[in-house]
């Protein structure tokens, strides 16, 4: 399998349109995890996914998601992840690109109509904006939220909370109260077990010396 996806990624990055012509359009290929994992520039991305739709010896018609990573002291600040499926050929590839904080990526919905749900979803979550998209707008927190929740730079406490008033019979926002600051805990892994004898445990400790002599 491995041998299979490293000479597809070679394939790709001879094979797509304007490789010629603009070499970076396919900047590297490398195989992860058993995953074929290619990174272009973001300009070239709707291009990038139409050949890997329509080529024969691609057919990745599939696209699964499309999420964002953040990388706060990095400039751009994130990645864009788009991964796709071919049925067609049992193969997965996963395909970055890098979108800076203040600067639109192009939107795919024309070359995959169900990126439209994706796209709100990063836009929500990331705030990563995405030119030419037909709605893009928040999908999962409410229209009055603010900020973008899987910023890693977005308080654990959020900046309001939400509750439902019954005198006003209306829901509220209001400044987020913690009841106690947040504490660290040290959680022992269940792998490694107790380093004390837990209650119970001294008959089998007394029968494994038995045997052991």
């Amino acid at each position: 399998m491995d041998e299979a996806l490293t000479e597809l990624g070679d394939y790709i990055a001879t094979a797509m349109p304007g490789a010629t012509a603009m070499p970076g359009d396919a900047l590297e290929t490398e195989l992860a995890h058993h995953e074929l994992m290619l990174r272009v520039p973001a300009a070239a991305i709707a291009k990038v996914l139409a050949f890997l739709r329509d080529d024969p010896s691609c057919q990745f018609k599939v696209l699964v998601d499309i999420c964002g990573v953040d990388y706060p002291d990095r400039t751009p600040r994130f990645d864009v992840v788009y991964n796709l499926l071919s049925l067609t050929h049992n193969h997965r590839i996963r395909v970055k690109i890098q979108a800076a904080e203040d600067s639109p990526v192009p939107s795919v919905t024309s070359v995959h109509k169900g990126a439209g749900w994706f796209e709100r979803e990063a836009w929500d979550m990331y705030g990563i904006m995405f030119d030419g998209h037909p709605d893009l707008r928040r999908i999962l927190t409410d229209y009055g939220f603010e900020g973008h929740p899987l910023r890693k730079d977005f308080p654990l406490s959020g900046f309001v909370e939400v509750r439902y008033d019954d005198e006003e019979k209306r829901v509220v926002y209001e400044p987020v109260k913690l009841t106690q600051e947040f504490r660290t805990f040290d959680f022992m892994s269940p792998w490694e077990g107790a380093k004390y004898i837990l209650p119970g445990d001294e008959k089998a400790t007394v029968d494994d010396e038995a045997k052991d002599g």
